[in-house]
């Protein structure tokens, strides 16, 4: 595996992350942030281990960045786009053909930059460099949106900070995450969870 050259868009003042921007939270704490009703407003590009594997998260990726940067010059904007989706660059396991990436670029420059590209519910959001490891993460996760049932959302959320911190998700992380029985996490991953769960893993 081609190590991230994140750098490269560090150098070219690229922003990849951004916390939200009208959504307020409903608590505030050293290591970040709790929304209680959840936030679609969280861009958080490249933190993960896992490496874009399909055009279509290659074509979001691109979408996002083209949100983010608003400012950005359209011959920036292509070759940040032709730096990312190179192999070798370490951001994808493929290096998307130039057509296609010429056709995706095009489409992409046409959308509406008022209208925030599609995005996952957040409810934690943690700071950079809080020095928490993944299962001090979770127990927080668990105890701000587990205590009271196990939700659908509970484990959405315990999910996507399993995967953020680069681990397989499992029924027994889930559960000492959540504070349940392995049972209990069976029981309530429904259809759609499942099959978040599969696309998650399979990009470890």
């Amino acid at each position: 595996m081609s190590h991230r050259k994140i750098e490269h868009l560090n150098d070219n003042r690229i922003i990849y992350r951004r916390l939200p921007v009208l959504d307020i939270p409903s608590h505030s704490f050293d290591w970040g942030y709790y929304f209680k009703d959840g936030t679609y407003e969280f861009y958080d590009l490249f933190r993960s281990k896992a490496l874009i594997n399909t055009y279509k998260s290659l074509r979001w990726h691109l979408r996002v960045l083209w949100y983010l940067n608003p400012d950005l010059k359209e011959n920036k904007y292509k070759s940040i786009c032709k730096f990312i989706s190179n192999k070798d660059n370490g951001f994808t396991t493929f290096t998307m053909e130039p057509d296609k990436l010429r056709n995706v670029i095009r489409d992409i420059k046409k959308s509406d930059l008022e209208q925030p590209p599609y995005n996952k519910l957040r409810k934690v959001i943690f700071k950079d460099y809080t020095g928490l490891k993944t299962e001090d993460k979770l127990k927080i996760v668990g105890s701000l949106i587990g205590r009271k049932s196990i939700t659908p959302e509970a484990l959405y959320e315990a999910m996507l900070t399993i995967n953020d911190e680069g681990h397989e998700i499992t029924a027994k992380s889930l559960s000492n995450a959540l504070n349940c029985s392995t049972r209990t996490i069976h029981r309530h991953m429904n259809d759609e969870l499942k099959q978040e769960k599969h696309i998650l893993n399979e990009k470890i």
